[in-house]
């Protein structure tokens, strides 16, 4: 995807689902106050594929929704606006609805 000025440009995403949460009492400062989310890959036809995912989550996703998540360093802690933050996945946005035209 490419997105000039966003900051997540050559980015790769997925559409996941969220399927738990992760508690860490001892976190990176960069990271305090930040959720983690487990979120599964999914296939356009709601299919899970490969392995679950620690995730950022900033977008106030819950468990059970279906959500775009950008992978790569540097793209996931734009999302956060937290530079330097050691961030290898972040939500970043709830889908409402895909559709697949061929």
């Amino acid at each position: 995807m490419q997105d000039q000025g966003s900051g997540i440009r050559d980015s790769i995403m997925q559409i996941c689902r969220v399927v738990g949460t992760v508690v860490a009492t001892q976190k990176n400062p960069k990271l305090e106050g930040a959720k983690l989310l487990l979120v599964q890959p999914l296939t356009l036809d709601d299919k899970p594929k490969g392995t679950t995912l620690l995730a950022i989550d900033s977008v106030g996703a819950g468990t059970g929704e279906k959500v775009l998540v950008v992978i790569e360093g540097k793209a996931a802690g734009d999302a956060l606006r937290r530079k330097g933050a050691a961030v290898d996945a972040a939500i970043i946005g709830i889908i409402d609805a895909v559709e697949v035209y061929q």
